[in-house]
C-alpha cells in the first residue's frame, strides 16, 4: 500500500529534510525541526504523489488517502489531548500547501478549522477568553471564504471596517468579543449570499474542502506564473500539511512572527525579523499591521521590540537560531508562534534573500568554516549576481524627498507611477520604467511585480509578500510608507503635501526606504571584497574562460574590471550606427557599382580601425574575437516617409531612389535572408575594408606596445565549407597585403560561428577550414527549432505553462535538440582538429 500520509511531532516523526520532493520543504522541514528536538506542533503532511495523481484522475483521489488521513488526525489528537469538531474541547488545524521549494504567498493557507458555531463556544470556555475564540472564529470564516469559497477578501475587510467605524476604534486589537461575534454574524450573512449557501459548519468536509482547495491552488493563475518566472516544473506538486493549531492571538502573551538567521537583504550575520503580539502569522506576511523587529539593536524610537517585551521567549528563539543554522548550514527563514510565552516553530526553509546578501553569506559561512569554498560557489546564483552590477543612487545628486517607509528590498529605481499590476506589465511590455505602488501587495501581483522597476507599498513590513518578492526578483522596494496615501480611484498618491498621479515620475531608494519626486541621479555600484574573494574560488575550480561581449571602449574596460579574459564578440555593425559613421554605410548601400560601395567603405576604414585598436589596446594582449558584418544591409536604412526624405536629401538622391533600393532589398524572411556571410560573397569589398582595419589596427598596437594583438576573425552564418573557404580567403590575402604594407607578419585566427543546424552536422567539414568555432546559441535555437526569436513572445508562455517545452529554449538551453548540435559540432570538428578551439555565446 502506497503511503500517502507522513506524520511528525510529538516523538512520531516518519519524514526528514531529505524528503522534500514527497514532502514538500515545509512537510520535510517540520519533521526534521522536530527530530532534533525543536518544539513542533504536531500534525502530518499529505505527499506530492497525492497532489499528482489528483490532477492524474481527473481531481480524484486515491483510494486509501481516507483512511491514512483520519489515522494522522487520530495521532494528532491523542498527541494534544483534544478531539476534531468536539464541541468542549475542540482540536483546531492548520491547512497548509509545501512545495519541494519556497513559493512565498503563491498558495494558499487556511488557519483555526474546525471551528463552526458550536466549537467556538468550547473554545472560548476552554480558553476562558471568549474575544480570542469569536477572532479566531472570524479568522477562520474569512480565510476558508476566500481560499476554499472564493470570495473576495475585500468583502470581509469592508465588514471589519464597517463595525471599527461603527465602535469609532482604529486597530483591530480594539474589538471586543461581541463585537466579533457581530462580525462573524456578517461574515456568514455575506458568505451565503455571494455563494447562495450556508457557511460549513461540520469540521470533517470543512477539512476536505481546504484540502482540495491547497491541492487547487497548485494551479492558479499566480501560481503558474511564478513557476513560469522561477522555474519550477508543473509536474512537482504541492503537498498539504494538517497540523495542531497554536495561537498568537490569545492576548498579550503571546506572539506570531517571522524572522531570518542572518539579514536577508545584507547578509549580515544579525539575527533579523519582526513579530506582532497577539496576531495570528497571516497578520504579519499579509501587511494588515506593521509589526515590530525582533531585536533591541533595530527598534526605531516608539517600537517595542520582542527582545524586551518577551525576553525568555526571545531567548529561547535565539537558541533556535544557532540550532537551525548549524544543522543547515544556511541561512534560515523561520515562522514562529509564542502562545501564552511558550515558543512553537511552525516552519523553516532556507530563506531568500537579495544577490548581495547571497555573496556574503556563502562567503562568511565559508569563513566561518560552516562550509567548504566549492559549497559557497554552489550557494550563490550565477545569475543573481547580475543584480550587484544595478545602479544606485548618486550620494551627491540633488533630491526631493516625499516620504518614507521601510527598506525592504536594496537597489534604486527611477519610472512612472502605476497603481495597478497589469498596467505595470502594459506599460512595462512597451520599454517603459515604471515603480507598481500599492497599498499592499497580494500574490496576483506578481505579474506587475516583475514588470516594474521598483515597487512601493503602504502598508507591511519587511517579511510582507512585497518585500519577499522583491528581494527575490532582485527588484528595490519600499514597504510600509504609513506617511503616503494611496487612492485608487483617484489614481494618485499623496505625501507632505505633494499629490503625484499616475504617469509621474518618482525614484526608490531600497536601501534606505526614501521616496523621492521626480528623477534622481544614480551612479554604478562598487563591488565588495566579498565577490572577489568568490570570484577568485570559482577560479580555481572553473574549467572554462570567460570572455565579454564588447563594441566600445567602455564596454572593453568595463570587461576588463569585471575579470573577462578577452573579448567574446565584438559585433561590428554596431560600431557602423554611429552618426559618423552611418552615412558612409548608407552610401554605400546605395552605390550602384563595386567602384561606389568602395568609395564609401574607404571612408568608414578608418573608424573602423581606430575602433579595433582601441579595443586591442584595452584588453592588451587577450584575445578579440571578431565578427564580421552578418545583419542584412536594410537594417541600416531609414523607413519612415520622414527619415527616408531626409536620409535621401543628405546622400544627394531622390527620395524615389531610396525606396526602389528599400524595395530590393525586402525580404520575406531576413533572419534566413542576405546576411552574415552571403553579403561577404555577394559584396566581398565590404569583407575586405574590415578585414584591412582589424589587420591595421593589430600592427599600430603590436608597434606602440610591443605587444602583438591576436584577432579571432569570424565569419557568420556560415552552412558550408565552401563558403568558408571564399570568405577566408579574402582575408588571408588582405592580411598578406597589410603585413606587407606594415613590414611584419602577424598572428590572427578565423574562425566560424556555428549557427545552423547544417554546419553543427557538417562540422567536421568546416573545421578543415576553421581555426575556432563560436556556437551562437540564439540563431542556432532559432533554426532549429523553426521559431522566430522576435515573435515567439506570443506563444511561447503556453508553450511552457502546458509542458510542451520546460523552459523558454531562449532562455536555458534546449539539452535535447539544441544541446545534441552543439556536442555534434564539437566532436566532429575536434575530429579533424583536436586543438580546434571552441567557444559559445547567446
Amino acid at each position: 500500500m502506497t503511503q500517502w500520509v507522513y506524520s511528525f511531532g510529538a516523538g512520531r516523526n516518519e519524514g526528514r529534510a531529505d524528503m522534500r520532493n514527497l514532502l514538500g520543504g515545509k512537510g520535510a522541514n517540520l519533521a526534521e525541526m522536530a527530530s532534533i528536538g525543536l518544539p513542533v506542533p504536531p500534525g502530518f503532511t499529505i505527499t506530492t504523489e497525492v497532489c499528482t495523481a489528483y490532477y492524474k484522475n481527473n481531481e480524484n483521489y486515491p483510494a486509501d488517502l481516507n483512511a491514512q488521513v483520519e489515522a494522522g488526525l487520530a495521532l494528532v489528537e491523542a498527541a494534544v489531548g483534544l478531539n476534531f469538531g468536539d464541541a468542549e474541547k475542540p482540536l483546531l488545524v492548520s491547512v497548509r500547501s509545501g512545495a519541494r521549494v519556497s513559493m512565498p504567498g503563491m498558495m494558499d493557507t487556511v488557519l483555526n478549522l474546525g471551528l463552526n458555531d458550536v466549537t467556538v463556544e468550547g473554545l472560548a470556555a476552554a480558553s476562558g477568553d471568549a474575544r480570542f475564540a469569536w477572532d479566531s472564529y472570524r479568522r477562520f470564516i474569512q480565510m476558508f471564504g476566500s481560499v476554499v469559497l472564493d470570495v473576495d477578501h475585500h468583502r470581509f475587510e469592508e465588514i471589519i471596517e464597517a463595525a471599527k467605524l461603527d465602535r469609532g476604534v482604529a486597530e483591530d486589537t480594539e474589538l471586543t468579543a461581541d463585537d466579533w461575534k457581530g462580525v462573524v454574524t456578517g461574515y456568514k450573512e455575506m458568505v451565503a449570499e455571494v455563494t447562495g449557501q450556508p457557511f460549513p459548519q461540520e469540521p470533517k468536509a470543512q477539512l476536505w474542502r481546504a484540502i482540495t482547495a491547497v491541492f487547487g491552488s497548485w494551479m492558479n493563475a499566480r501560481a503558474i506564473t511564478y513557476r513560469r518566472l522561477h522555474d519550477i516544473s508543473a509536474e512537482w506538486g504541492t503537498a498539504v500539511n494538517v497540523q495542531a493549531m497554536v495561537f498568537g492571538n490569545m492576548g498579550q502573551d503571546c506572539a506570531t512572527g517571522v524572522c531570518f538567521t542572518r539579514d536577508p537583504s545584507t547578509g549580515e550575520n544579525i539575527f533579523y525579523g519582526e513579530y506582532l503580539i497577539n496576531a495570528q502569522g497571516e497578520d504579519v506576511v499579509a501587511g494588515i499591521r506593521t509589526p515590530q523587529p525582533m531585536a533591541q539593536l533595530k527598534a526605531k524610537p516608539g517600537e517595542r521590540s520582542m527582545e524586551l517585551a518577551m525576553p525568555e521567549a526571545y531567548a529561547e528563539l535565539v537558541r533556535v537560531r544557532q540550532t537551525l543554522e548549524r544543522h543547515y548550514t544556511d541561512m534560515q527563514d523561520i515562522e514562529f508562534t509564542v502562545q501564552q510565552n511558550k515558543l512553537y516553530m511552525l516552519q523553516t526553509r532556507n530563506g531568500k534573500r537579495t544577490a548581495a546578501a547571497s555573496l556574503k553569506i556563502a562567503v562568511d559561512m565559508a569563513d566561518e568554516g560552516l562550509i567548504s569554498q566549492t559549497e559557497a560557489i554552489k550557494r550563490v546564483n550565477p545569475a543573481s549576481l547580475d543584480q550587484l552590477l544595478h545602479p544606485t543612487l548618486d550620494p551627491k545628486a540633488p533630491r526631493k524627498l516625499l516620504g518614507k517607509g521601510l527598506p525592504a528590498s536594496p537597489g534604486a529605481a527611477s519610472g512612472v507611477v502605476v497603481f495597478s499590476a497589469d498596467e505595470a506589465e502594459t506599460r512595462g511590455a512597451k520599454g517603459e520604467s515604471v515603480i507598481l505602488v500599492r497599498i499592499e501587495t497580494s500574490p496576483e501581483d506578481i505579474h506587475g511585480m516583475h514588470a516594474a522597476r521598483g515597487i512601493l507599498t503602504t502598508r507591511g513590513g519587511m517579511t510582507s509578500h512585497a518585500a519577499v518578492v522583491a528581494r527575490g526578483m532582485g527588484r528595490p522596494c519600499v514597504a510600509g510608507a504609513g506617511g503616503i496615501t494611496v487612492d485608487y480611484n483617484a489614481q494618485a498618491l499623496s505625501a507632505g503635501g505633494h499629490i503625484i498621479r499616475a504617469g509621474e515620475i518618482i525614484t526608490l531608494d531600497g536601501a534606505t526606504g526614501e521616496i523621492f519626486i521626480g528623477n534622481v541621479a544614480m551612479i554604478e555600484p562598487k563591488l565588495s571584497g566579498d565577490f572577489a574573494k568568490l570570484m577568485s574560488w570559482a577560479d580555481g575550480v572553473r574549467r572554462m574562460k570567460v570572455r565579454a561581449n564588447a563594441e566600445t571602449p567602455l564596454d572593453a574596460d568595463t570587461a576588463r574590471k569585471f575579470g573577462a579574459e578577452g573579448i567574446g564578440l565584438c559585433r561590428t555593425e554596431h560600431m557602423f550606427f554611429d552618426p559618423a559613421r552611418i552615412g558612409a554605410v548608407r552610401q554605400m548601400i546605395m552605390a550602384e557599382t563595386t567602384e561606389g560601395r568602395r568609395d564609401a567603405l574607404a571612408r568608414l576604414l578608418p573608424f573602423q580601425r581606430d575602433d579595433f585598436a582601441q579595443l586591442f589596446r584595452i584588453m592588451a594582449g587577450l584575445p578579440v574575437t571578431i565578427r564580421l558584418l552578418d545583419p542584412p544591409l536594410h537594417e541600416f536604412l531609414p523607413h519612415s516617409e520622414a527619415e527616408i526624405a531626409e536620409v535621401a536629401a543628405s546622400l544627394g538622391v531622390e527620395p524615389a531612389t531610396m525606396h526602389r533600393r528599400l524595395e530590393e532589398l525586402s525580404e520575406a524572411n531576413p533572419m534566413l535572408g542576405h546576411r552574415g556571410c552571403r553579403l561577404g560573397i555577394s559584396f566581398p569589398e565590404i569583407y575586405e575594408m574590415q578585414a584591412r582595419a582589424i589587420f591595421e589596427a593589430t600592427a599600430i598596437v603590436a608597434r606602440e606596445t610591443g605587444l602583438a594583438p591576436v584577432p579571432e576573425i569570424m565569419i557568420p552564418l556560415i552552412a558550408t565549407k565552401r563558403e568558408l573557404d571564399i570568405t577566408r580567403a579574402q582575408v588571408d590575402g588582405v592580411a598578406k597585403l597589410v603585413f606587407a604594407e606594415a613590414g611584419m607578419v602577424l598572428e590572427y585566427l578565423v574562425g566560424t560561428m556555428i549557427e545552423l543546424p547544417r554546419a553543427a552536422i557538417t562540422a567536421d567539414k568546416i573545421a578543415e577550414a576553421a581555426d575556432f568555432f563560436s556556437f551562437g546559441t540564439n540563431d542556432l535555437t532559432q533554426t532549429t527549432f523553426g521559431f522566430s526569436r522576435d515573435d515567439v513572445g506570443k506563444f511561447l508562455p503556453d508553450y511552457v505553462d502546458q509542458g510542451i517545452l520546460p523552459k523558454d529554449p531562449f532562455v536555458s538551453i534546449d539539452v535535447e535538440g539544441v544541446g545534441a548540435l552543439v556536442r555534434i559540432g564539437c566532436e566532429k570538428g575536434r575530429s579533424v582538429k583536436s586543438d580546434l578551439k571552441l567557444g559559445i555565446c547567446g
